[in-house]
């Protein structure tokens, strides 16, 4: 079952996993900025010069457009030298109408031993099921990495039905049955129908 972040037209920069460009060398920070504003023509377009000026490099993203807001996620790598000038600029976007919270992270720390599996997630549209589920997840120490969720009309009777899908991070020693298993146990009550399957791992 995946439960995936919902959006009304979700815009995605393809990813490009994790690794800097070899022209960096070692030297570079990582930064992961998150924003928000009212949906424009060119929002995208001046993040993007501002990073491109500061010598940056847009490594990964999510985007997506929810009633008339424009919010995204994304990772930047930029030489050591240039990471304060390019925080700077990003943080004075804050004047032009966006809400940004830039964070200096490490692109080195990445996790390699673990299952990831991908969820799918269908039912009838109800409160309660994102909590339900997620609550059941964090029970077994599962990580939630990803999230994408939309309401539609189903086919035949028009009925509004819940999708989601998510990429999830298993932890040492659970397996996919004994979570499918643990999930099962939720699906009657919230009437819904939960899938699990193997996903392959980004290699980096």
């Amino acid at each position: 079952m995946s439960i995936v972040m919902v959006s009304e037209n979700e815009r995605e920069i393809p990813r490009a996993g994790i690794s800097l460009p070899k022209k960096y060398g070692i030297h570079v920070q990582a930064i992961v900025l998150t924003f928000m504003g009212a949906d424009r023509p060119g929002l995208v377009e001046t993040i993007s010069q501002i990073i491109s000026a500061h010598g940056g490099n847009w490594l990964e993203s999510r985007m997506a457009h929810l009633a008339g807001q424009f919010a995204g996620i994304l990772l930047v790598g930029v030489p050591d030298a240039k990471a304060d000038n390019l925080i700077s600029a990003l943080r004075d976007l804050d004047s032009r109408g966006l809400a940004i919270v830039v964070h200096r992270s490490d692109l080195n720390d990445t996790v390699d031993d673990y299952l990831r599996v991908e969820l799918h997630l269908v039912g009838h549209d109800r409160s309660g099921i994102v909590h339900e589920v997620t609550q059941a997840l964090a029970s077994k120490s599962v990580n939630v990495e990803e999230f994408h969720s939309e309401c539609v009309s189903a086919p035949m009777s028009g009925e509004k039905l819940f999708q989601a899908r998510a990429q999830l991070r298993l932890p040492t020693g659970l397996s996919v049955d004994e979570l499918r298993g643990h999930l099962e146990q939720i699906t009657h009550d919230l009437m819904v129908d939960i899938s699990l399957c193997d996903s392959v791992a980004d290699s980096g």
